[in-house]
């Protein structure tokens, strides 16, 4: 039998392809990376011993660099398995828990009606497209000149024009054959009972033709040539080929964009349709946008199934900081490992669009450098501009974080959630005058480290009665984010041995790009790190990105790091290292960074539990909590000391440090 498109689109969606392959295959566990998709395994379509067969879910589809094969969830089992397409597609259709289709003669001709609709849209899109270069065009196309699109540009989204006419289109469409009920499942004419004659939707407006995954032309939204006009900007209404609040303007363009070396992975949500198309324009080829309204659950999940962690970019205005504030709310209910959001924050009075027509993609990659993660985000909001001078205004604000994180279905994201505002709030309030000596929030001791409870007193024994009013600058600023005056030796190694060996980021891009940095500036440098990756792939040079990071002023970062470095000693960090030197020594980094990132974060669970137990009065568990917090305690003390002179970093096995070794 034949199935339909929609159907074989949503088992595919409903099962992971890893699932497919996962039980015909063993996953290389240091190549694999489960909380990003992406996994490796030997190819069981040829003999190997390495791993270099390749599988996404992201991608939905398995690529072997050895013998080339490729394919979907029912190649992969058609070809390896020899079963016959129905027979795979049953297969994975009970994966997915969906009852096979029944040979359905109503189905079949909706199918057929669908596809003929589809037709319908097309012939309208063609339609459009010529009337822009009429003389009835011309106000148009000089609109779009003024815009800064190009011919090009304007050809790629097949950008139209529809006339100043109530039948225009209708008459075109029904010379061409295309019957009045067509024309109105179309939504191309407003049409009902109370409309004694229908007549076109879309009158005097430039087109924007909406595609479907399969890039088939669905919908259209309309931008008013006329100042009067009730909409500015109009789309299509729900009809059986478009849904808007499951399709994002230039899906599959982006979609494709972002698999490419250019886009490497990432995409980003903007507001319109002109932001898109000035963007794609500037060669940043992998945005999308919502259809006029507010991004909704299936357009967020669209996202995610193309990226892990797309960027949600809002204008600066007070619109776009409720817009965005609307999307924390969305995002933070389905948040999962290796599933989050980043918000990108454009000058106030800019959007996307003003931003790279006047002044270049330069300041827009400077943004997208600077994207803020979803929990500075939820801080932000929180406090910024609140007062916090009274234990309940304090105690409101405690009270608020909580609920804010409690909504956050996974239980590990949840708690990671809960851990970091924690960290927030009690880095500020410690740094803040009128709570010296004061027991932080969240924790459960009811004594200060210097043995005194309670009391609002500074350190010269003063009361201070003053308010408290955090600031953006000031929930911005290093109290808040807990940065260090100097990053801290191993997270110098790691960035500056991608600085110095840009390479080495391709070898190892999904462990390395996920790094995260304490120092802040550190983590800024990185973004624009990874910005240069993207947007130069494989081809990046130490010499292009130094002057590119140059460029955005962390000259100065990168000559201490470099300081730093070579006061230490650590020469497989510098440029005179070999790539295999250089390798080997970021990878010992990389392993006692996440080493000691894991102890600090297993030393903070017990702390809690200590706390928690001495508060409840369950003494008898102290003492093993001692004993375990003490060790990892050690182990942290250990890791620290070792930093700079244990192998793997000064030293590589059976190597001599220094460029006299060379």
């Amino acid at each position: 039998m034949r199935f339909s498109p929609s159907f074989l689109d949503e088992i595919r969606d409903r099962v992971p392809i890893s699932d497919v392959v996962g039980k015909r295959v063993t996953w290389d566990r240091r190549k694999t990376n489960v909380s990003r998709g992406d996994y490796w395994a030997c190819c069981p379509f040829h003999g190997e011993k390495s791993p270099s067969f390749h599988c996404e879910d992201r991608k939905g589809r398995y690529h072997c660099f050895g013998c080339g094969v490729s394919g979907d969830h029912f190649r992969f089992l058609t070809d390896l398995e020899g079963l016959s397409f129905p027979e795979a597609v049953q297969q994975i259709a009970d994966m997915a828990g969906v009852p096979m289709p029944q040979p359905d003669p109503q189905a079949e001709r909706r199918e057929k009606e669908r596809t003929s609709l589809l037709d319908v849209m097309e012939l309208a899109t063609q339609f459009f497209q010529d009337q822009l270069q009429t003389a009835a065009g011309a106000k148009a196309r000089a609109y779009l000149r003024e815009r800064g699109l190009t011919g090009r540009t304007i050809e790629t989204f097949r950008l139209g024009y529809a006339p100043d006419s109530r039948n225009a289109l209708k008459e075109f469409l029904a010379g061409k054959g295309v019957g009045k009920e067509q024309i109105e499942a179309c939504g191309l004419v407003v049409h009902g009972p109370d409309v004694p004659v229908s007549y076109d939707r879309f009158r005097d407006r430039i087109m924007f033709p909406i595609l479907s995954a399969r890039e088939k032309v669905i919908a259209f939204g309309g931008r008013a040539m006329s100042a009067d006009a009730p909409a500015k900007y109009l789309n299509s209404n729900e009809t059986e080929l478009f849904h808007k609040g499951n399709v994002l303007f230039n899906f599959a363009r982006a979609r494709r964009a972002s698999q490419g070396a250019e886009g490497a992975g990432t995409i980003i949500a903007v507001e319109g349709y002109m932001d898109v198309i000035a963007l794609h324009q500037t060669g940043i080829e992998n945005a999308v946008a919502p259809l006029g309204t507010a991004l909704t659950e299936n357009q967020l999940d669209l996202l995610w199934k193309m990226t892990t962690q797309p960027v949600l970019c809002f204008d600066g205005d007070g619109a776009g900081i409720r817009a965005a504030n609307r999307a924390v709310d969305l995002a933070l209910p389905h948040l999962k490992p290796g599933r989050s959001v980043r918000f990108a924050m454009l000058p106030d009075g800019k959007d996307p669009d003003d931003l790279v027509r006047h002044e270049g993609r330069e300041p827009f990659d400077k943004v997208l450098a600077n994207a803020r993660s979803l929990a500075e985000m939820v801080w932000m909001r929180e406090v910024q501009g609140g007062g916090f001078d009274t234990p309940e205004k304090r105690a409101e604000l405690e009270a608020r974080l909580r609920q804010v994180t409690s909504v956050i279905a996974d239980e590990s994201v949840r708690r990671h959630y809960g851990q970091d505002m924690r960290d927030r709030l009690n880095a500020f309030l410690q740094g803040s005058a009128p709570f010296r000596g004061e027991r932080r929030p969240f924790e459960r001791g009811g004594r200060e480290r210097g043995g005194r409870q309670g009391g609002f007193r500074q350190a010269g024994g003063e009361r201070n009665a003053g308010p408290t009013t955090i600031s953006d600058r000031l929930a911005r600023s290093s109290i808040v984010s807990g940065q260090q005056a100097a990053p801290l030796l191993r997270e110098s190694v790691l960035a500056l041995t991608i600085v110095n060996h840009p390479q080495l980021l391709f070898e190892e891009y999904d462990e390395i790009s996920t790094i995260e940095f304490d120092h802040r500036e550190l983590q800024r440098c990185w973004a624009a790190v990874l910005n240069a990756a993207a947007t130069n792939g494989p081809r990046l040079t130490r010499e292009g990105l130094v002057e590119q990071l140059e460029a955005e002023g962390f000259a100065p970062l990168i000559g201490a790091l470099d300081q730093q470095i070579r006061y230490a000693r650590l020469w497989t960090a510098t440029t005179v290292a070999a790539p295999e030197d250089a390798r080997e020594g970021y990878l010992q980094a990389l392993a006692l960074h996440k080493r000691t990132k894991a102890l600090n974060w297993q030393r903070r669970e017990l702390e809690r539990e200590l706390a928690h137990a001495t508060e409840e009065g369950d003494l008898e568990v102290v003492p093993q909590l001692l004993r375990t917090l003490q060790e990892v305690q050690l182990e942290v003390t250990r890791l620290e000391n070792q930093e700079a002179i244990i192998e793997g970093f000064g030293v590589l096995s059976g190597r001599v440090k220094g460029p006299a070794a060379r």
